[in-house]
C-alpha cells in the first residue's frame, strides 16, 4: 500500500513536470509557426520559463470576489487538477502500480467528472461571460463523449476487455491505426474538443466571451486551471498512442510517439482557426456520430465471423 502511494507521488511529479515542458514546447511551436521567437531569456534557451511563470501565478495576490459562491470558485480548479491526476493511473505501467481490468471505464468515469469542474466554475464566478462559457463547454464536452465512448466500445469488443494492458500484447507486430485511421482521426479531433482546444476551444472563445469560463480566475486559479488541461492533453496523447501507435511505456519510442501526438496538438491551434458553434454540434452529431457506430457495427460482425471460421 504504501509503495503504490509513494509510487503515485512519483507519477504526479512527473506529470507535472512534462506538463511545465508541453507547455514550453508549445510556445516554442507557435512562435516558429508565427515566425517569432518563443520564450528564450530565462535558463538555456527559455528551458526555464514555465518554472518561472509558475511562480509568478502563485505568487499574485488572490483577487476575492464579492459576488461569487466563495467555495466553489476556489475549490473548482483543485477539483479540476485532481481530476486529470487522478486518471493517469490507468496508464499500463507493469510495475504492480494501480494496473486493474477496468481502466477505460475509469477514464469514462473521470472524463464525466471533468464537465462538473467546467460547469461549477462559470456558475460560482456569477459573471454572465464565464457562464455562457461553461454551458458552451458542457454542451460541447458531452457531445464529443459519445463518439469517443463508442470508439473504446469498438475497441473492448475487439480485445476482449477494459484493460488497457490489452493494447499492448495486440499490437506488438500490428498497429491498429493502420486497420482504422479514419477512427484515428474521429479519436484526434474529438479528443481536441474534449480538451477545449482550438480549432473548438469556446468554452474559451476570446473574441465573443473574454475568456470563457475561466474570465474571473487569476493567480494560483488560473494557474490550477491550465496544469488541468495540459495534464488533459498530454495524457490524451498518451491514450492515442496505446489505442492506436501500440507500445509500452517502458520503450523509448512509447515517449516519442506521445511527444509527436502533443506536437499534433499544438500544430493544430497554430494552423486552424475556430469553428462555428453550430458546426462545432453538426460535426459531433451528423458526423463523428455515424462513423463511431458504423464501425462499431464493422467490429461486431467481424468479430462474429472470425468466431464463426474459428468454431466451424
Amino acid at each position: 500500500m504504501l509503495s503504490e502511494i509513494v509510487g503515485y507521488l512519483i507519477l504526479i511529479i512527473c506529470v507535472l513536470v512534462g506538463v511545465a515542458f508541453v507547455t514550453l514546447l508549445e510556445r516554442k511551436i507557435l512562435g516558429y509557426i508565427q515566425i517569432r521567437k518563443g520564450p528564450n531569456k530565462v535558463g538555456y534557451g527559455g528551458i526555464l520559463q514555465p518554472f518561472s511563470d509558475a511562480v509568478k501565478l502563485f505568487t499574485k495576490e488572490q483577487v476575492v470576489l464579492t459576488m461569487s459562491n466563495f467555495l466553489a470558485f476556489y475549490m473548482c480548479p483543485v477539483f479540476s487538477l485532481f481530476i486529470s491526476l487522478l486518471v493517469w493511473v490507468v496508464m499500463p505501467y507493469e510495475i504492480g502500480l494501480v494496473s486493474f481490468n477496468l481502466s477505460i471505464l475509469f477514464f469514462l468515469s473521470c472524463l464525466s467528472m471533468g464537465v462538473y469542474s467546467t460547469m461549477v466554475a462559470g456558475w460560482s464566478s456569477n459573471c454572465k461571460y464565464s457562464m455562457l462559457g461553461s454551458l458552451r463547454a458542457v454542451a460541447q464536452t458531452i457531445s464529443y463523449e459519445v463518439s469517443l465512448a463508442l470508439i473504446l466500445l469498438r475497441f473492448v469488443k475487439l480485445i476482449g476487455g477494459f484493460n488497457l494492458d490489452l493494447f499492448n500484447k495486440y499490437q506488438n507486430t500490428f498497429w491498429l491505426v493502420l486497420v482504422s485511421f479514419p477512427l484515428a482521426m474521429v479519436w484526434f479531433s474529438s479528443c481536441l474538443a474534449e480538451t477545449n482546444r482550438t480549432p473548438f476551444d469556446f468554452a474559451e472563445g476570446e473574441s465573443e466571451l473574454v475568456s470563457g469560463f475561466n474570465t474571473e480566475y487569476g493567480a494560483g486559479g488560473f494557474a490550477l486551471i491550465f496544469m488541468a488541461e495540459y495534464a488533459s492533453i498530454l495524457f490524451m496523447s498518451v491514450l492515442f498512442v496505446i489505442l492506436f501507435l501500440g507500445s509500452s511505456p517502458f520503450s523509448i519510442f512509447f515517449y516519442f510517439k506521445s511527444v509527436m501526438v502533443a506536437f499534433g496538438f499544438v500544430w493544430v491551434r497554430g494552423t486552424l482557426p475556430r469553428f462555428r458553434y453550430d458546426k462545432l454540434m453538426y460535426l459531433a452529431w451528423k458526423s463523428y456520430l455515424p462513423v463511431s457506430i458504423n464501425y462499431l457495427i464493422f467490429f461486431l460482425g467481424f468479430k462474429m465471423f472470425c468466431f464463426c471460421l474459428v468454431y466451424n
